[in-house]
C-alpha cells in the first residue's frame, strides 16, 4: 500500500512558514528574546497554514535543488521584510537614545541581554514602552496583517525587487530619524541650551565650577520635561505601525 502526499499544498506551507519564521526573528515585537523560540515557531506554522491557500507555490516535486533555492529565497524575503519593520520601529529607541545623549545618561549605559544591545535608561524605557504598546493596542495584529498581505504583492517564487527594497530602506531610515527628532527634539534643544548657558556662565565666572553643577541640573531638567516627550510615545507607535504596513506593501513596486 502506498500513500501519496499532496506535494503542492505541503510545499506552500513549508515555503510560507520559512518566510514567516524569518520575519518573526527580526521584526518587532516578535524579535524580543523574551518571547520563547517555540512560541515563534508555532506562530509561524499556524500562520503558514492560514496563508497556504493564497500562497500557491508551484514547482516540480522531483526538483529538490529548485525547492531548496525557493527556501533560501523565502528566508531572504522574510528577513528583508522584518528588517523594514524593525527599521521603522527603531524610531522609539532612537528617540530615547537622543534624550540620553543630551542628558548625559549615556555614561550609565548597560548591556540589555533581552535585546542584545547596550543602552541607557531612556533608550530602554522607550523601547520597552513601544513593545508593550504594540501588544496592548493590538498593533502586532496590523504587523501580522501586513506580513500576510505580502503573499499577494510578492507571491512565493517571486524574487525580491532590490531597487524597491533599497528605496524603502532609505525611506524607512529617514522616517526613523524624523520621528525620533519629533519626539525627543524639543527636550534635546532645552538640554543643549542648558549646556550653552553653563558655558557662558563659566566664561563670566571662571572660578565657578559650572560644569560640576551641569550634571544635576541636566538630570533635573530631563526628569521634569521627559514626561511631555513620553506622552508622545503612543501616538508615535500608532504612526510607526501605519508606516510599517505601507513599507510591507511597497516591496513589489
Amino acid at each position: 500500500m502506498t500513500f501519496g502526499l499532496p506535494w503542492l499544498p505541503l510545499e506552500s506551507v513549508m515555503l510560507a512558514g520559512v518566510r514567516i519564521a524569518a520575519f518573526l526573528l527580526i521584526a518587532p515585537p516578535f524579535a524580543h528574546r523574551g518571547i520563547p523560540g517555540a512560541v515563534k515557531a508555532m506562530l509561524a506554522m499556524a500562520l503558514a497554514l492560514l496563508v497556504a491557500p493564497r500562497a500557491r507555490a508551484a514547482s516540480d516535486p522531483a526538483d529538490i535543488s529548485l525547492f531548496v533555492t525557493q527556501l533560501l529565497l523565502q528566508v531572504v524575503v522574510g528577513a528583508a521584510l522584518g528588517f523594514l519593520v524593525a527599521l521603522v520601529f527603531n524610531a522609539a529607541t532612537a528617540a530615547g537614545a537622543l534624550i540620553d545623549l543630551f542628558a548625559g545618561f549615556q555614561l550609565a549605559s548597560a548591556y540589555d541581554p533581552m535585546n542584545l544591545t547596550s543602552g541607557a535608561q531612556f533608550q530602554r524605557l522607550y523601547q520597552l514602552t513601544a513593545l508593550v504598546l504594540l501588544f496592548a493596542s493590538d498593533g502586532y495584529q496590523i504587523v501580522i496583517t501586513g506580513l500576510v498581505r505580502t503573499f499577494d504583492v510578492l507571491p512565493l517564487g517571486t524574487p525580491l525587487n532590490l531597487a524597491a527594497m533599497a528605496a524603502l530602506s532609505a525611506s524607512g531610515l529617514t522616517q526613523m530619524f524624523l520621528a525620533a527628532l519629533q519626539v525627543a527634539g524639543p527636550l534635546a534643544v532645552v538640554l543643549f541650551l542648558a549646556d550653552v548657558g553653563l558655558g557662558l556662565l563659566t566664561r563670566v565666572a571662571p572660578a565657578l565650577n559650572a560644569f560640576a553643577l551641569g550634571f544635576p541640573l541636566k538630570i533635573l531638567l530631563t526628569l521634569l520635561l521627559a514626561s511631555a516627550a513620553f506622552l508622545a510615545v503612543p501616538q508615535l507607535v500608532s504612526s510607526l505601525t501605519r508606516d510599517s504596513m505601507r513599507l510591507l506593501m511597497g516591496v513589489a513596486r
